[in-house]
């Protein structure tokens, strides 16, 4: 593993992300048009400082975060809350925790050879999600 996350990774796999959203309470439409799509990681990392898009065809988010900084977090055109957001190292990992009106929420990202791994959280659900470097 390595901390580097730098580069464009495309998604080859989505499991569980119907679980995902449901427990973020996601409308039936929009989860209905999300679980399709195929999304694209753009991060660019410098140390840690981290400024993440991601796009696809229906909707795209971007974050910029320091790790160890919290900050106030608004997931517009995901589930539209706000949350207090901090995202720290556990080792090579990144590990998020997002406080606010859903319980145990956040996600944990890292990367091994041309792989990068993001598990979501919400709930008692976990979405895996893997992408390959482009």
């Amino acid at each position: 593993m390595t901390k580097d996350q730098n580069g464009t990774w495309e998604m080859e796999t989505n499991d569980n992300f119907e679980g995902y959203m449901k427990a973020l309470d996601i409308d039936f439409a929009t989860l209905k048009i999300a679980v399709h799509l195929v999304q694209t990681k753009i991060i660019a990392q410098d140390g840690d400082h981290f400024k993440t898009k991601t796009n696809s065809t229906f909707r795209n988010y971007d974050l910029d975060f320091t790790v160890g900084v919290e900050f106030d977090e608004f997931t517009k055109g995901l589930d539209n809350r706000h949350v207090k957001t901090l995202v720290i190292w556990e080792g090579d990992v990144l590990v998020c925790v997002q406080k606010g009106e859903k319980e145990n929420r956040g996600w944990r990202q890292w990367v091994e050879g041309n792989k990068l791994y993001l598990d979501l959280t919400c709930g008692d659900q976990v979405c895996h999600q893997v992408f390959k470097k482009k």
